[in-house]
């Protein structure tokens, strides 16, 4: 068992995709410290030490079960990669010398304050797969505590403080292993387990809390697992011989797919995030911003619609939200464009659909008359001019009702409705005006059919300041009870 990058070309592709997961939720918008949101991070694939994880429900490992089909003498290279989280504080340069901590520095161009970094860190090795046969393979780790300061110049070369980042140890091992299984062909069973073996124990320290753990944690540690002969076979669509033995691997806290090129099954990511098979970024992404939950489009939007006082919190924050803000001031306009959508999954069909009643939609029978071989007449299906999704083909001429059937009675403009928020609302908030009542201010009617009601909540102080932008609440008929004007 040895150390390598031999498998760096091969898991160039996939690290595109892993490296979304590493940062996945590492800062998000508006990209400041002070920002809520930032303020409990490093949320997946967190491995814990093992003293402090049982009492607080968080896990000290993770386990990987995939088949594969090695060829001949196959070698496996697996890479572990996680974040090592890092203290950086803020201090400032006295007058009589020395440094004092601070809770803000303040530059020209960003505003220092103190945060969790997040180094990368990788373990590296391959393996015969012949030997994991034998016996498992254990490959331990070590991350040693470290100090590092970093001076802060002024534009003059004057220090005006410094930087300073407090590493903690962290100790893991990887331990490999294979089972053969029974079967028409010769597949076996990889097992791979990543644990935090860190000693450390809370009374050690102090405070039992999540923030003195963090920095002995294995944070969004993921593995690359390839194979330079033979292939691995997919947890989400194997083969028709292989279901029960795929049903019998048991993944922890990971789950692993396929994730080279699309039409390769050489190279596996198991995520703490589940994935299908051969993710990919979308080509469309002008570079990371570390929020998934929102749209590359409305977060490069927002991001450079940030005051000037913000973009200099959020470049004082951390690197990389400097890159994201660097990067929203500077996107061409056609970039930015290039954000807007693109259409991906659309086909044309062409062929009978089981699911659809022919004689219902007056097509002819499969083997009827006109119906020889069962393909449809292609005149007897409806073909607009253009799709229901491109804006060429918004209907501006006919008028859509400008009110909405509730419980039998026409409820429009100006109507005024008793609020039910029902069980399917995920909004949580719209169950607190459950019993409220409002009044209407649009029946919108959307390309599937659907009927909307936009509201406006009486009492609401803010509810001039909704109708003037538009920023309505919204419920479908069966979510309202009519009420009679007063």
């Amino acid at each position: 068992m040895t150390t390598t990058t031999a498998a760096e070309s091969r898991f160039d592709t996939a690290r595109q995709i892993a490296d979304a997961v590493l940062f996945e939720g590492y800062v998000l918008y508006p990209y400041r410290a002070s920002a809520a949101k930032n303020r409990l991070r490093w949320q997946f694939g967190v491995l814990v030490p093992p003293a402090w994880g049982p009492a607080h429900r968080e896990h000290a490992l993770q386990q990987t079960e995939i088949l594969m089909e090695p060829k001949g003498e196959a070698v496996l290279t697996v890479e572990l990669r996680f974040l090592h989280a890092q203290r950086r504080t803020v201090q400032q340069a006295l007058n009589g010398g020395g440094f004092a901590d601070v809770a803000e520095l303040h530059l020209d161009d960003r505003v220092l304050v103190p945060w969790d970094e997040g180094a990368e860190e990788r373990v590296e090795l391959t393996v015969p797969v012949a030997e994991l046969a034998e016996g498992e393979a254990v490959l331990p780790f070590r991350r040693p505590a470290r100090e590092e300061t970093e001076p802060v110049l002024g534009p003059d070369g004057r220090c005006l403080g410094r930087l300073v980042r407090r590493t903690e140890e962290v100790e893991g091992a990887v331990r490999l292993r294979t089972t053969e299984l029974d079967g028409p062909y010769r597949v076996v069973k990889l097992t791979a387990v990543v644990e935090n073996t860190s000693p450390w124990t809370p009374a050690a320290t102090g405070p039992a809390d999540r923030d003195a753990a963090l920095p002995r944690s294995l944070v969004a540690a993921h593995l690359l697992l390839g194979l330079d002969t033979g292939s691995f076979l997919s947890m989400t669509d194997p083969p028709e011989w292989a279901k029960g033995a795929v049903a019998s691997c048991v993944n922890r806290h990971t789950w692993p797919v396929l994730a080279g090129e699309p039409g390769r099954a050489d190279v596996v990511l198991s995520s703490p995030i589940i994935l299908e098979d051969h993710p990919a970024i979308a080509p469309e992404s002008a570079g990371a911003m570390y929020d998934s939950t929102e749209i590359d489009e409305i977060l490069a939007l927002r991001t450079a619609a940030l005051t000037d006082q913000e973009k200099r919190e959020a470049r004082g924050t951390d690197a990389r939200a400097a890159a994201v803000i660097d990067l929203a001031d500077s996107m061409p306009p056609e970039v930015l464009e290039r954000l807007h959508g693109a259409v991906r999954s659309l086909r044309e069909i062409t062929g009978p659909d089981p699911a659809l009643d022919l004689v219902d939609l007056g097509l002819p029978e499969p083997g009827g008359p006109g119906g020889a071989g069962g393909l449809r007449d292609p005149d007897a299906v409806f073909r607009p001019d253009t799709p229901w999704w491109d804006p060429a083909g918004a209907d501006t001429v006919d008028p859509v009702p400008d009110h909405a059937l509730v419980d039998g009675t026409p409820v429009g403009v100006g109507g005024r409705v008793l609020l039910r928020p029902g069980p399917r609302r995920t909004d949580a908030q719209d169950l607190f005006l459950h019993g409220r009542a409002a009044r209407v201010e649009a029946v919108l009617h959307d390309v599937d059919g659907g009927v909307h009601l936009a509201v406006t909540v009486e009492g609401d102080p803010g509810a001039d300041i909704r109708r003037e932008q538009g920023r309505f609440l919204y419920f479908q008929p069966d979510e309202v009870t009519p009420l009679e004007d007063a």
